[in-house]
């Protein structure tokens, strides 16, 4: 299973700690875009931008089946991508909450379960 493009990066867990550095990412954006609505209102209508959270959802999608896809096949443990899958799913219907109160907290809960599944992850490589 050490062939491929993936398997160095894969075998240092290096998928694994970028989807988690995307998490932290977004995580730091969703706490930054409550602050400078409630200081800056202005400021936060860029922040708030739907845009920016599809762009955002979609590169996690992308770096999360990525990751928790090649551990499946490495490791073989479902728990994993399953809860990261979760995490994804969390992330996913925040999109449809007004943004602010409830789809703020939704989105840090769906990132915390993503990173935590990207954690399991790289542990069980290592």
């Amino acid at each position: 299973m050490g062939e491929g493009m993936f398997a160095g990066a894969h075998e240092r867990g290096l998928f694994d700690r970028l989807a988690i550095a995307l998490s932290g990412l977004c995580l730091i954006h969703c706490v930054a875009s409550a602050i400078f609505v409630a200081l800056l209102a202005t400021a936060g209508g860029f922040l708030l931008n739907p845009a920016i959270h599809e762009v955002g959802l979609t590169f996690a999608i992308g770096l999360g089946m990525a990751a928790l896809g090649r551990g499946i096949l490495v490791h073989g443990f479902m728990m994993p991508p399953a809860i990261g899958g979760l995490g994804l799913g969390v992330m996913a219907g925040s999109l449809s909450l007004p943004e602010g109160g409830t789809g703020t907290l939704y989105t840090i809960l769906g990132v915390a379960i993503l990173a935590l599944g990207h954690d399991l992850n790289r542990r069980a490589v290592i």
